[in-house]
């Protein structure tokens, strides 16, 4: 599986678009702005009346919608609000927009950037610095798990709901059948093979970060993660177990050759914080300022369980978003004839299960300094 080509969101702005459907995600970024603030005001204390006068500022796997730019918002009002309080020049931006190839650059950069630059030129207004704003978009495809930038080039990284995504299928998971993800059938050696494939890819990409920051810069890092030592924990497999259910039973149906089936499995992993915390420590190039867990709704909207008249339409939010997500990966192994299918029948399964469960995912949010 060539995840580089094939890992990449629903583009463009349509009903199943990514854009349009990546609501959970941006609730992620408003839950972790506390956290960004601390690391931007911390990044401002240590440089003291030396803070550099371009500030390079990089969001990895930034995918394509109004998600990227809020991100890229809120680290900017950061700036701003403390450049105010403590009377400094407002630095130049360098904003650097990394994802992989595949990534619907085109629709971010002529459907969404302009908007943000409108207002961000009216937030500035309000402090009568508009002729001093400079800010300065690129556009960087490629993978986070390699070298992206020069040696200590950039002062601040941001990544959310992206590092779940490993760099490729785990090796060695013949025993998974029917599964597409760690599930409770999965025998111990495919739980360790999706493990070990994280260990390596965090560790490369934490190494590379390592490179790239200069040095007292800061990282924070959002990813979809689970509470429980237990990888095949329902917390953090449920949304693939459903799809899984749908795929077996069509499979039962003669849609699906069940070969197929078996040779599918998503390149993800959802890390405990201990397992984090233990790549971080041991990597070496980052001290650790804040490591914290939250819990947020797929459904942005329920603030519970739901009445079943009410879950259907929950469950189109759920099964339309999850397959803004999964969309490309399953096109290119089953083909696209029965994407409709398959998520029709994903909401099905997924109304049931928003009767009977809450429909939580588990954010592992971790805060860094680059110190060697």
């Amino acid at each position: 599986m060539e995840v580089p080509r094939e890992l990449h969101m629903n583009g463009g702005v349509g009903e199943t678009s990514y854009a349009n459907n990546s609501s959970l995600q941006r609730k992620v970024i408003s839950m972790t702005k506390p956290i960004m603030e601390a690391a931007i005001t911390a990044l401002y204390s240590t440089a003291g009346s030396t803070f550099p006068a371009s500030l390079a500022i990089a969001d990895l796997g930034c995918s394509c919608g109004p998600n990227t730019l809020f991100a890229v918002s809120e680290i900017i009002s950061i700036i701003i609000d403390i450049c105010n309080a403590k009377k400094h020049e407002l630095p130049e931006f360098q904003v650097f927009l990394n994802d992989l190839p595949e990534n619907d650059f085109n629709t971010l950069f002529s459907n969404f950037l302009p908007r943000f630059q409108e207002k961000l030129s009216e937030q500035m207004l309000k402090y009568r610095a508009l002729a001093k704003l400079a800010c300065f978009f690129n556009g960087v495809p490629g993978s986070f798990y390699r070298r992206l930038f020069p040696q200590e080039s950039l002062h601040f990284i941001h990544s959310s709901s992206c590092l779940m995504w490993l760099s490729q299928v785990p090796r060695g998971l013949e025993g998974n059948k029917g599964n597409v993800y760690i599930a409770r059938s999965s025998p111990p050696s495919v739980i360790r093979a999706f493990f070990e494939q994280f260990q390596r890819d965090f560790s490369m990409f934490l190494e590379y970060r390592g490179r790239e920051l200069v040095v007292g810069g800061r990282m924070v890092l959002s990813l979809v993660g689970r509470r429980s030592n237990d990888p095949s924990s329902e917390e953090c497999c449920h949304h693939w177990n459903l799809l899984a259910t749908v795929l077996n039973v069509m499979v039962s149906e003669g849609l699906i050759e069940e070969e197929k089936l078996d040779s599918f499995n998503v390149p993800y992993y959802t890390p405990s914080p201990k397992e984090v915390r233990c790549e971080v420590q041991k990597q070496g190039s980052f001290l650790i300022d804040c490591l914290e867990v939250s819990e947020v709704n797929w459904d942005v909207f329920d603030t519970g369980f739901v009445p079943n008249d009410v879950s259907k339409d929950r469950a189109y939010g759920m099964a339309i978003s999850m397959r803004a997500v999964a969309e490309p990966l399953l096109v290119e192994h089953f083909g696209e004839a029965l994407i409709d299918e398959v998520f029709n029948r994903y909401r099905a399964q997924a109304s049931d299960h928003i009767s009977k469960h809450k429909t939580l995912a588990i954010n592992v949010v971790i805060s860094l300094k680059k110190i060697t």
